[in-house]
Formats: C-alpha cells, structure tokens, sequence
C-alpha cells in the first residue's frame, strides 16, 4: 500500500512531502491543537525534519506510515490539515489520526477527510481501523463515528 491521491467532496487528500511543512507550520501553529495531544506547534525547519523522516519511511519493514495533507477545493486553494495511517498486520490493520488547523475547524473536514481515508484503507484490504482518542476530545470522537469507527 502507498499514499495516493484521494478525492472528496471538498478535499484532495495530498500525499505528504518535505516540501509541505513551510505551509504547514503556519495551518498547525495554534497551541490549542495540543491541548489533548500534548506537546508544542513545530515551526517550518522542525517540521520539514519531521517530514523528511516522515516521507522516508518506517525502519519496521512491517510497518507503513502513510501521510497525507489535506488541500481546501473550495476558492483558493489551500492546506487545511493533515490524516495519516499507520499500517501494520500485513496490511490489515491500520491506525488513523487526523488534525485540521484551527483556523478551518467546525467545517467538517475532519469527518469528510477521515471517511475518504477509511474508505480507501477499506479498498486496500485493511479490516481493523483504529484511532486513538482521548476521552475529552468530543470533536474528534464525532469524526471518529462519523468515519464508521466505533469504541
């Protein structure tokens, strides 16, 4: 399985490059993000790291990290958020995550993303899909059933 282009409604699903993190930074630079999640914003040189490590690829040759970043149709043009999957189980099991900047939240991207990206884990043969949320995060467990996921 690799990363491909997935179309929804109003997103394309990109697959992730180096080359992603300068805009990036800016989409993911609200604290508020890690408010469940812990941490701190990455600025663009850390991010362009992270992504370089990223791109790369798992050093388990039983996993695959398959990133995308997710692209606004609507008027210009322009990076809102991020999904990934991490696949493991020879391809039938997936781990799935999702973060839309600040700025875009409560537009439903995050729902429609992480359909789009379920739905083609489903295609690729996975059968198991996980996400890992916290407890308090009411937003993302929405996205989560509206995904299909359930506890």
């Amino acid at each position: 399985m690799h990363a491909e282009v997935v179309r929804t409604a109003r997103l394309e699903l990109v697959p992730l490059e180096v080359g992603h993190a300068g805009e990036m930074a800016g989409v993911l630079a609200d604290p508020a993000l890690h408010a469940f999640i812990g941490g701190a914003p990455l600025g663009a040189a850390e991010l362009r790291e992270r992504y370089e490590r990223w791109v790369v690829g798992s050093p388990d040759p039983g996993v695959l990290w398959c990133n995308w970043v997710l692209r606004a149709r609507e008027g210009r043009p322009r990076l809102v958020g991020t999904v990934q999957a991490t696949v493991t189980g020879g391809g039938a099991v997936a781990e799935v995550a999702w973060v839309i900047g600040a700025a875009w939240q409560g537009r439903g991207f995050a729902a429609e993303a992480a359909r789009g990206l379920v739905g083609l884990l489903e295609r690729r043969g996975v059968t198991t899909v996980l996400a890992h949320i916290h407890p308090e995060h009411r937003a993302s467990a929405a996205v989560a059933r509206a995904a299909g996921l359930a506890p």
